[in-house]
């Protein structure tokens, strides 16, 4: 059995995969599989560009065929191997009618059955379109044939489309990693920022230190030297006050001089400088910040309502009585920085004076212009009451707020630079250029909005 087994396999590999008989003059394609010559080149018949194997459908990508010598002798050898009676019964076995016991000679298209010429007389078929076997063979294959070129199409566009997968896949990792990257050398950065600061402050505070000591020491000094003169004082003043009159008036005068030049010595104040280690919160990373993306802006008076002023140097708005102005950005009282941003990382302050309230944030350069809607997220203008572009300021006296826009990232943070302090952000995902937004409210009669750099 185990013999029959393997000549089985032998003879199945020397058969074709496409005419399933012993292969004639084998040729081998690009994936290794071999063929009859006149099978793969029916196969590939009107095919162009790709040409796929039948049997692992790989696409080679011409029509290069190898002779296969050494199988051509193999193949030979193999049908000169005699075969059983077993098998020779089984090969000359020829499918028959299961009611008739008849050759299978017709097809039925309507059932997709295999008839004899008794049961065309003796069934339901009688009145079904029923063919020869060679004949409905030949069409159904051609039609087989047909769905190829489909299901090559297809299976092409879905491998097209499952590289495109891997390689999105690739390129988020790749983004990914670059993130990663980004934010280990950033975080370095902050630490070796962080570093050079905290080695300055303690280097500050050393010579602070060095500094209150010396001053303590030589105060500490004059101390004693004046409770030495002190204590002889007094101990001379305790023996004259036992000497008789005479002794004691003897340098009388010189005691009483002695006492009346007495003068205590200041006592030095050992106070410390609290700038020198209380530092206000974020102070490092805004200064950060600062340093390395702040851009300086100019507001656009081509835009600005009526009701605004923009000063001469163009860095300054505020509230005024003017003339309509019919490229106003909005009925409401705002105006535009004449910068915009597309692209990257932007830290620009603004500095507060007065009482009133104020709009700071961005807003997409495609808002409607001159309109009497109000500024909201669906015309490309968003407000902090919303929660998103636009941040509510009401101030009293003078306020300098630092704006960050991350354009990549999609935020837009805000922080007031008098003490430090993170005031706000929201998230965004940005797609057309955005324009610095500055607005203040009709109330608010004594407010200006100044642009301004901090070194």
């Amino acid at each position: 059995m185990a013999f029959a087994a393997s000549l089985a396999k032998l003879q199945a590999e020397a058969s074709c995969p496409i005419c399933l008989d012993h292969l004639r003059d084998p040729v081998t394609i690009e994936c290794g599989h071999n063929f009859c010559p006149s099978c793969i080149h029916q196969r590939w018949e009107g095919l162009q560009g790709t040409f796929p194997c039948p049997v692992c459908l790989h696409h080679c990508p011409d029509r290069s065929l190898k002779r296969n010598t050494q199988l051509c002798y193999m193949t030979e050898i193999v049908q000169q191997i005699p075969t059983s009676g077993s098998q020779r019964k089984l090969q000359e076995e020829i499918p028959l009618c299961g009611k008739h016991n008849e050759v299978l000679t017709l097809f039925c298209e309507k059932n997709m059955e295999l008839l004899c010429a008794q049961c065309r007389v003796f069934s339901d078929h009688q009145d079904g379109p029923l063919i020869p076997t060679e004949e409905a063979a030949a069409s159904h294959r051609r039609m087989l044939k047909s769905h190829i070129g489909t299901l090559t199409n297809n299976l092409k566009n879905a491998e097209t489309e499952y590289k495109k997968q891997v390689a999105n896949t690739w390129e988020v990792k790749r983004k990914i990693g670059k993130w990663r990257e980004k934010l280990d050398f950033e975080c370095k950065e902050l630490n070796c920022f962080l570093e050079i600061e905290r080695d300055e402050i303690d280097n500050n505070l050393l010579i602070e230190e060095k500094d209150v000591e010396e001053k303590l020491i030589e105060n500490g000094r004059q101390i004693s030297y004046h409770m030495f003169r002190l204590s002889n004082l007094l101990r001379e003043i305790e023996d004259k006050c036992l000497q008789t009159d005479l002794d004691l008036l003897t340098g009388i005068e010189r005691i009483h001089n002695s006492y009346g030049n007495l003068e205590t010595p200041a006592v030095f104040s050992c106070e410390l400088k609290k700038e020198s280690y209380n530092l206000p919160p974020h102070y490092l990373g805004l200064h950060k910040m600062i340093r390395r993306f702040q851009v300086g802006l100019t507001l656009d008076p081509q835009i600005a309502h009526p009701s605004l002023s923009i000063s001469s140097d163009r860095k300054s708005v505020t509230t005024s009585e003017g003339l309509p102005n019919p490229h106003a950005l909005t009925a409401y009282p705002a105006v535009l920085s004449s910068e915009g941003f597309d692209a990257g990382r932007h830290f620009w302050v603004v500095n507060i004076e007065g009482t009133g309230e104020c709009l700071l944030g961005v807003c997409k350069e495609s808002i409607p212009r001159n309109t009497l809607i109000s500024p909201s997220p669906s015309n490309g203008c968003w407000q902090y009451q919303q929660k998103s572009d636009v941040f509510d300021l009401f101030c009293t006296g003078q306020h300098k707020i630092g704006v960050f826009l991350d354009y990549e990232l999609g935020e837009v943070s805000f922080y007031n630079l008098n003490n430090g302090s993170f005031l706000d952000g929201f998230s965004y995902t940005f797609t057309e250029k955005l324009m610095p937004y500055f607005s203040i409210a009709p109330s608010s009669e004594s407010l200006t909005i100044s642009i301004t750099r901090v070194k």
